[in-house]
Order: structure tokens, then sequence, then C-alpha cells
């Protein structure tokens, strides 16, 4: 089933989140942490700086899980696109209608796997509405709404509007969700 295996873990909170990366670091004695969001954006451009690290063209199938005809095609996909008008699937499909197992695309120029579709991710910075004052070297931003927190990388059920590395949204901290989930840093020296 999606979320398990291979898949990336979902309904994680930003709360459940912080426990993981404490436990992890208390267990290895290395200092693991979620990305800022200026170190996810950074990590999932590798290097680009067009709005997808895959020569920016919308059409994701090949390069991350996101909206498709292969959600589109199913009885529960078509009833999220009636539910929801504003979700258009790209009319290619990835072989996935919902989560994809870890490595499933092809790394970014960095060799990072799926930064971009698959689940949203939580960050560290607490939720601002624009980006425009954050810190500019590339730490957290730890004011602002900090009951919520910032989610990057668009997931499963995201278009091209979503699959993008600059696209943001704020979600509440202690709230679980099927299309969140959650990428680990460790701290270097």
């Amino acid at each position: 089933g999606w979320g398990r295996g291979r898949r990336p873990v979902i309904n994680v909170s930003w709360e459940d989140a912080q426990a993981y990366v404490q436990w992890l670091s208390r267990e290895t004695g290395e200092e693991y942490r979620l990305l800022s969001e200026a170190e996810w954006e950074y990590a999932a451009r590798a290097g680009t700086d067009t709005p997808r690290y895959w020569s920016g063209e919308p059409e994701h199938c090949r390069h991350a899980n996101g909206l498709d005809q292969d959600l589109a095609r199913t009885s529960e996909g078509r009833a999220w696109m009636n539910e929801y008008n504003r979700l258009n699937p790209a009319q290619c499909a990835d072989g996935h209608e919902k989560s994809a197992p870890a490595g499933s695309y092809p790394p970014n120029a960095f060799g990072l796997h799926d930064v971009m579709g698959n689940v949203n991710e939580w960050t560290q910075d607490c939720w601002n509405n624009s980006y425009s004052d954050a810190p500019d070297d590339g730490s957290a931003w730890m004011s602002g709404d900090c009951s919520s927190h910032s989610l990057r990388g668009g997931g499963w059920l995201g278009g091209a509007r979503v699959l993008r590395s600059a696209f943001r949204i704020g979600y509440p901290a202690g709230n679980r969700y099927f299309l969140i989930g959650l990428r680990v840093a460790r701290s270097m020296g």
C-alpha cells in the first residue's frame, strides 16, 4: 500500500517530524533536522533557475509523481477532480495512481530523488505568506505563524502549478495528511 515499503512515509505532522529527527539524532549521535525552505529550494533546483529542475517543461511524468492520467482513470481520482475543479491532470501517465516508491524517477543534478511530486515535505520554517523577508543566510525563518509550517515539493495530487521549485504552502503543525511526509537533513561539521 501507499505510505509503506519503499514509498514515502505519509500522514506525518510537523510535530511528528520534529520528534523523529530528535529521536534519530539521539540514536545516531549525529544532528538530524528538517531542511529550511531555502535549503529545500536550493536542493530541489540543483543549480537551475527554471521552475523545474528538468528543463522547465510542465509535463512531469518522466520526472516526478504528480496528477496525471493514472489517477484520472480511477473513480476516486474522478471524484477528487469533480470536487476540486482546479485539479487538471497532465495528459501523460507515470504509472502511479498515488505515491510511488522512492527513487522511481531520475535524480536531479545533485543526485536527489523525488524532490517534486510524490508527497509534500515539511520544512523547518514557520509559515509566512510572502518569502520576501526570509533570512538571507539560508537558515529557517522562525518567526511568523509558527502554528503552521511550510510544505514544499507538491504531491501526487498536484499538477504543473504545484510541481515547481518555488511552490510553497503553509499547513498547521499538528495536522497529518495523506499527501504530507518529510525529508531529513544531517548537519555537517
